[in-house]
């Protein structure tokens, strides 16, 4: 008698013989069987494609025959049966926790049917990703009616000029799909993209009390969220993100109608151009809804053929392109070169460009778009053809790696099982024959979006043929005096030195172990790079400070590739290595980072505060919170890139000081509002919202307050951060989830996960060392404080030290009103009378005791002179400022808006504090002396010169201290 495996390929019927038993003890049921095209046969090539599949008949069969009775898997999955099956489910629900059961086990049964006609190939694409797309929207749909009910009964229901009929009418959320949900493209495994909307301001009525509109469908969007992603002992229904929404995770949760379009007119980016474009009502009022999207269209689709987007949607292509090389993706068919992310990009890239003018573009179903682009004779017919053919084949192939374990994965296995599976479902004999079929899709599809915006050449000019002797010198073919007299001749002011590296190099163990290709590609970038060196003043010096890079780049030459390609990023390359052996250090320490000379203007024009925070939110939007890794590697990559950037434009003369310090600055604000968000939503995953007092669920109440350079606006290349944590939230009150913690607990966890994001040792190094000293009792006091405790602390027990500290601090992450309380605070700490002798002689005897530790010993400061530390120098000034700040605030309560040196001078100067020309020649010194640090930092050199440097103005900061300190 056959087994039902026979014929399945040998490791998988080895696979389903050895489970068989465990999942049919007692044989395969008949109610199993007797469904039409079921066979024994068919359920071991079910189970031999899913294990999903096979652990849900083995652990849920009860489940499956409910399934199987209310539909036969060979019938499609329409949405009036889902609507059905969903009513079925709902009918019984009594409560929150009820409801939560019930969307769970619906989706258990619906993933394994969609999962079932998916994988036995029952379904073709189109039905699948409908299918899934519109389960999706069922879910939304009876999640959000339940609780906007019981939501009325608790807090009363909302009312507001309803935007159809024009008059007051009570209102509901509109939830707004975006990505695949919004294209109805979802996969059989996959995370949805929402955003949630309501039509107008008002209040509740008819509660207890009544509610401000927008808090009544935060708190319901916060519910609805929680009911289809939280984790239970049934699993989740729904992965949810939220964080295309306006402002991103840091923005409302929900907006109205009006506040949305004002968003979108005045501030949307064209990056969220793009991600509308496939944005679409999904649940809610649908009328409301259309009111709605039709607002929205204009800043979507503009009335005329876009070119003003080509620049944006070359950058977004740059970053795709930046993305692949930096995290290695070529194992990602969606987001790999050749993936299904670069073809959904060619086709929106059209419907941005052209939609306004051509209104068949403005659908969202990718594969309509391709017809109707090949009709507009947009793209050629047969581009149309492959563009479609390799779409079908790489969602089928995620559907397939999907499915297997019904988890969100585009990632190729590399074990053999897994393997064998995939070329099951897909209709191959073997691995091989997929595999070589995949690559051919991913080669015609990366041509493709290579030919489509394509990007600038960084260098228009033609080369001219590079001297053979280059060749000659690198190979070793001429002997050692000809081939110094050769770099002497090209300017190289150490030609012995600069050929014993080179030969060095040539002759290291990596270099002669290299594979054939990396070798030729090395023998052909060796040469070109010694010929560019001649270019800059000291190519001795800079070949020492490149060859780290050759060194760090020899097993991934496609580096070597790029720079050779690219003779733009080549120049750029010897140039800054040849200015700054830190950027030299940089680049060796991160290859990645040549992605930024490809573009010189790009290179010599850092992005301002907006625009870091788009950047860092368009490049994080494809990481889940939940992969800290992934999260933690690219911060440390953007923070480097960056840096990379201001450290090129101060070399160049394009950033002034104080420009310097503000990027530097904008950088770690950024940073840190992201790392805030990303460890606030890993903690409310696992125990939930903090607790308030008044009963609603609290976000991040919640506050990171900077000192010294990051307060005072003058972060350097190096410097590090100090930290206080602060948070205004009722430590007695716990978490809302399934494992709730106390609110002190939890903030102090929070402390916690923010300091080991920003200081864990990675493979790409710390994205920046952390100082939280001075929090109230330094070491020895809690990481995280309450408000109060701070207010009290600093009241009560800080030293005149401390309150030096708080004139360079300032609020930068977290919650906009702890900021605002911790600001308060800080204004009238700092407004308290105090007794300036008292005061002058304790800033000098601290100030004293910090130059003992730090500055110069007296035997040493003719001959050297610490720019910082010394007198006359850097310290001296700020102390000054500190000590005229806290002795005359009381009086001038303005001096207390700024915690910058520079404005706290001129604030200082206008209260007539300090005489105006002091404060002026003051600030001019300050500068001068910061700007001297920079430019050393850039050498890698310390803060210390020859003793004899800034004489003048070392001599004017002692005489003004001495007018003021009198010591």
């Amino acid at each position: 008698m056959s087994e039902p495996w026979n014929g399945l390929p040998l490791p998988l019927a080895q696979e389903v013989a050895g489970c068989w038993a465990s999942v049919f003890p007692e044989g395969v049921p008949d109610w199993l069987l007797s469904e039409g095209r079921i066979s024994a046969s068919l359920v071991a090539q079910a189970m031999a494609r899913s294990l999903f599949l096979r652990q849900t008949l083995e652990r849920h069969p009860e489940r499956v025959r409910a399934l199987l009775q209310s539909r036969c898997l060979s019938e499609p999955t329409t949405p009036a049966y889902l609507e059905h099956r969903l009513g079925e489910y709902l009918a019984g629900v009594a409560s929150e926790a009820d409801l939560h059961t019930a969307l769970r086990q619906f989706r258990r049964e619906t993933q394994f049917r969609i999962i079932w006609r998916d994988l036995m190939r029952w379904a073709g694409l189109e039905e699948t990703m409908a299918a899934a797309s519109r389960f999706a929207e069922v879910c939304l749909q009876g999640a959000l009616d339940w609780l906007h009910e019981a939501a009325c009964e608790q807090y009363g229901t909302p009312w507001g000029i309803d935007p159809v009929s024009g008059v007051d009418a009570p209102q509901s959320m509109i939830v707004m799909g975006m990505g695949k949900l919004g294209g109805r493209e979802l996969n059989v495994s996959s995370d949805i993209d929402l955003i949630f909307a309501f039509p107008a301001k008002g209040e509740t009525r008819g509660g207890r009390r009544s509610l401000d509109n927008q808090q009544f469908f935060i708190r319901l969007g916060q519910r609805l969220i929680q009911a289809l992603d939280q984790i239970t002992a049934d699993g989740f229904v729904f992965r949810v993100d939220m964080r295309l929404r306006p402002y991103g995770q840091s923005g409302a949760l929900a907006l109205s109608f009006a506040a949305l379009e004002t968003y979108y007119q005045d501030q949307g980016r064209d990056w969220e151009r793009y991600a509308m474009v496939k944005s679409r009502v999904v649940a809610g009022d649908p009328g409301a809804g259309k009111v709605l999207m039709e607002s929205l269209r204009p800043f979507v689709y503009r009335r005329y053929i876009d070119f003003s987007a080509f620049e944006s949607l070359r950058n977004m292509k740059a970053m795709i392109s930046r993305e692949v090389r930096r995290q290695g993706l070529e194992n990602n068919i969606k987001l790999g070169s050749g993936g299904i992310r670069e073809i959904e990009f060619v086709v929106q890239a059209f419907q941005l460009i052209r939609g306004g003018r051509d209104r068949e573009l403005q659908q969202r179903e990718l594969l309509t778009i391709l017809k109707e682009l090949e009709v507009l004779e947009l793209l050629p017919s047969h581009v149309v053809h492959e563009l479609r053919e390799a779409y079908v084949f790489l969602r089928n192939l995620e559907h397939a790696l999907q499915g297997i374990e019904d988890k969100q994965t585009q990632l190729l296995p590399r074990d053999t099982l897994s393997q064998a599976r995939l070329a099951l479902i897909m209709g191959f004999e073997n691995w091989g024959e997929c595999e070589q079929e995949l690559k051919q899709h991913r080669s015609r599809v990366a041509t493709h979006f290579a030919n489509i915006i394509a990007t600038e050449e960084s260098e228009a000019e033609t080369q001219a043929p590079l001297d053979e002797r280059w060749f000659e010198l690198w190979l070793a073919e001429a002997d050692d005096a000809s081939d110094t007299e050769w770099l002497s001749h090209h300017g190289y002011e150490d030609p012995t030195a600069s050929l014993k590296s080179i030969q060095g190099l040539r002759d290291s163990r990596t270099v002669q172990t290299l594979q054939t290709q990396g070798r030729k590609r090395l023998n052909r970038f060796m040469p070109v790079l010694l010929d560019a060196l001649t270019e800059v003043e000291n190519p001795s010096e800079t070949l020492g400070r490149v060859l780290q890079l050759v060194e760090a780049i020899l097993r991934r030459t496609a580096y070597m590739m790029l720079l050779l390609e690219n003779p733009g990023a080549r120049t750029q390359l010897v140039k800054l290595c040849s200015e700054s052996p830190l950027i030299a250090g940089r680049l060796a320490a991160t290859p990645l980072l040549l992605d930024e000379l490809l573009n010189a203007e790009h290179l010599y024009s850092p992005p301002a505060k907006e625009e870091l925070q788009d950047e860092l939110r368009q490049q994080m939007l494809r990481i889940s919170y939940d992969d800290l890794e992934n999260q933690m590697e690219s911060l440390r990559h953007f923070k480097k890139a960056h840096t990379l950037r201001v450290a090129a434009s101060e070399l160049k003369g394009t950033l002034p000081l104080m420009k310097v310090s503000d990027y530097l600055t904008w950088i770690a604000e950024v940073v840190l509002d992201h790392v805030v968000d990303v460890a606030f939503a890993n903690l409310v995953a696992r125990h939930g919202y903090p607790g308030r007092n008044d009963g609603t669920r609290g976000e991040k109440d919640f506050a990171v307050v900077s000192y010294g350079k990051l307060g005072g606006i003058e972060l350097g290349y190096a410097s590090d951060l100090d930290l206080v944590f602060i948070h205004n939230a009722d430590p007695e009150l716990t978490t809302d989830g399934n494992k709730p913690i106390d609110n002190a607990v939890f903030y102090t966890r929070l402390g916690q996960r923010i300091v080991h994001i920003l200081n864990t040792q990675t493979p790409s190094g710390l994205l920046y060392d952390v100082d939280m000293r001075l929090r109230p009792s330094g070491n020895s006091g809690l990481l995280v404080s309450t408000l109060q405790a701070y207010e009290k602390y600093q009241r009560n027990d800080a030293w005149t030290w401390e309150h030096q500290a708080l004139a360079r601090a300032r609020g930068v992450a977290g919650s906009p009103a702890t900021l605002a309380a911790f600001e308060t605070v800080r204004h009238e700490i700092l407004c308290q009378r105090r007794n300036s002798d008292q005061l002058r002689r304790e800033v000098v005897e601290m100030r004293e005791k910090m130059r003992a530790n730090h500055g110069t010993p007296p035997s040493r400061q003719e001959e050297t002179f610490h720019i910082k530390h010394d007198a006359g120098g850097i310290v001296d000034i700020e102390f000054m400022v500190q000590y005229l700040m806290l002795a005359w605030s009381a009086d001038y309560p303005e001096l207390t808006q700024w915690p910058d040196n520079i404005r706290q001078m001129e604030a200082l100067g206008q209260a007539g504090v300090l005489p105006v020309e002091d404060a002026e020649r003051l600030r001019e010194v300050y500068i001068a002396l910061r700007s001297c640090i920079h430019r050393r930092a850039l050498q890698n050199l310390d803060d210390k010169v020859e003793g004899q440097a800034f004489g003048e103005e070392r001599q004017y900061v002692r005489s003004v201290w001495q007018k003021i300190m009198g010591s």
